[in-house]
This record gives C-alpha cells, structure tokens and sequence, in this order.
C-alpha cells in the first residue's frame, strides 16, 4: 500500500537526521549518497509532507521531521528487539568471511571448534558496501573488513588482526628468488591490486597507498580475480604481481614472498550490529581475541607500514 512505511527507508531517515548531511550519511550507510536522497524523497511522498529543509548550505529538520524521528527510533527498536527475540538462540548465524582460508575464515573456524552447538552460516562479500547493508537489515550478523571508523551507530567493531601484506609472484619472476622482499625494491614495479578474495574499495584503497610509499605503479583496474582459479588464470595471461594477505591461499604457478623493511600491514576488523545477542558472537569474538593473544595478531613491528587514517589513529592512541 502506498501509505505503508519501509523500515529501511525509516532507518536512512534516522542517520540522516542525526548528519544532516546525506553525503555523510550515506558514508555510515556505505551506500551511494544519490540513494540515500532518493530514499528519503520517497519517505516524504509516501507520508505526503516535507520531512527536511536542504539548500546548498544545510540540511535542517521540518517539524513533520522532528516528530517522526523520535517515533522511527521508536519503531526501530522495536523491530529489531522483536526479530531478536523470534531468532534467539535458533537461527544460524550468518558470518561474511571475504574468501577461504583468509583471516575471517580463520576465525570463524576457530569459533566452530570452540562453540560446535552453535550453526554459523559463512557468506562471501569483499565489499563492505554490500555487507554494511545487510547487517543493518538483519541480513547478515557478522562481517569483516578494513572498517572506516565512521560506521553507523547501530553498528559495533573490533580491530581482530593487523595482517602482514606479501606479494604474489609468478615463478620465474626474479623476484620469486627472494625469501622477503624490501618496500624499495617495488619501485617502478607495476602491481595488481583487484586479485584475490579481498579485493574491494578499502583494499584498493590500502594497496595504493603503499605503492606510492614504495614508488610502485598500479596496474589499470580490471574485473576482479576472486579465487584460486581465477588468479592463476590471470597471473599466467599477465604475470603481474599481486598483492596480497599473508594468509592468501597458494595459487599453481606462484609464489608468495612477504614485504620487510618495512612491514606492511592490513587491518581487519570484525563488524556487527550493536544489539546482537547470539551465542554465535561470543564465539567469534573468543575465537578474535585467542589468535591475537597466541598468534599474536595484535601486535605492530617496530617501524611498521600502515595505512591512513589508521597509522594516525594507533599512533595518536600510543603517545
């Protein structure tokens, strides 16, 4: 029915009512800021009045925006207690581990181990524009990824592990000789970044900035490689290195070699929303906090690589 109200559109409402700001709501949202205005215009056609002010300047609440937004909250909450309460302690929980094997994976089977009453249900998105969405629609439970620090207050995060980054070698390459390999030694070598299960903006974006700080050229962007198959198919089509996670699963017909001097690393954060209470969550976050106190996963090389804004963020918390 045409009076009848979306709780997604009620829930982009609310963030962008906490901004008012759709380019910065639609950052928390990950979503693109043209939906968010989209959205928020069919809200106000379906209600039949005008629920924001916005010029050119600033986005400000109309009276009509003032009351519903206490009442959204309201019914929010209320929806997501309610589909708590019919899933408690029955339904899977649903894990978005990037790709086989990598980091996500590693904890999530780390978590099965430990808790084996529990049904965990692995998904497989690299891109945390599709897995923000979906934990906030109660899609998806968990997910995880490089998280931006500016997520949505209905979500929660926790950085699990600071990855060292290596790089993927045809064998062959002179390269692949090397135990390690030194930040300097890429420069003026051209490196593939949309290979391998973690592939994604906030990857890419990782992997630029640590091109420029080794003078290293990026290859033209192209469909991303996910999977053993695929990587191997395009490393023998096109013998660029790639780069990638120290925990990257080995492909026929390349090697992995690890980045020193310094090290380079990833990090990866588990992401979920803050009113989550499943049996499966204390699991996953156990298993998080076992792998960075025995494998030390937590733990910065002095002189360590990282990206920005996370390098400011850990060395502001350090001082």
């Amino acid at each position: 029915m045409a009076d009848e109200l979306e709780f997604r559109l009620l829930r982009y409402f609310v963030v962008v009512a906490e901004e008012l700001h759709f380019s910065r709501a639609a950052r928390r949202l990950f979503v693109a800021q043209q939906a968010v205005s989209r959205d928020i215009r069919r809200l106000e056609e379906r209600l039949g009045v005008r629920l924001l002010d916005r010029d050119t300047r600033q986005v400000t609440l109309t009276p009509a925006g003032v009351r519903l937004l206490a009442r959204a909250r309201q019914l929010l909450a209320l929806h997501d207690e309610t589909v708590r309460e019919v899933r408690a302690g029955t339904a899977p929980l649903f894990v978005n581990v990037v790709g086989q094997k990598l980091t996500p994976a590693l904890v999530l089977a780390a978590a099965r181990q430990a808790a084996p009453a529990v049904e965990f249900a692995a998904t497989f998105h690299a891109r945390l524009q599709t897995a923000v969405p979906l934990l906030l629609s109660h899609q998806l439970h968990v997910a995880f990824g490089r998280s931006p620090g500016n997520l949505t207050a209905d979500l929660a995060h926790k950085l699990v592990r600071w990855e060292p980054l290596a790089l993927l070698l045809p064998e062959g390459d002179p390269l692949s000789t090397r135990d390690a390999i030194a930040l300097s030694e890429l420069s003026g070598l051209t490196l593939c970044l949309h290979a391998g299960n973690q592939a994604s903006p906030e990857w890419t974006d990782a992997g630029a900035q640590l091109a420029a700080a080794g003078g290293a050229l990026i290859e033209p962007e192209h469909p991303p490689a996910y999977g053993v198959d695929e990587i191997a198919h395009r490393m023998r089509r096109h013998g660029t290195p790639v780069l990638a996670l120290s925990s990257q699963p080995a492909i026929p017909g390349a090697v992995l070699r690890p980045i020193v001097d310094p090290v380079p690393l990833y990090p990866w954060s588990m992401i979920w929303r803050q009113d989550l209470r499943h049996p499966g969550l204390d699991a996953l976050l156990a298993a998080a906090r076992r792998a960075a106190r025995d494998e030390r996963w937590l733990e910065v090389p002095a002189g360590a690589w990282q990206p920005e804004p996370e390098a400011r963020l850990v060395t502001t918390k350090t001082r």
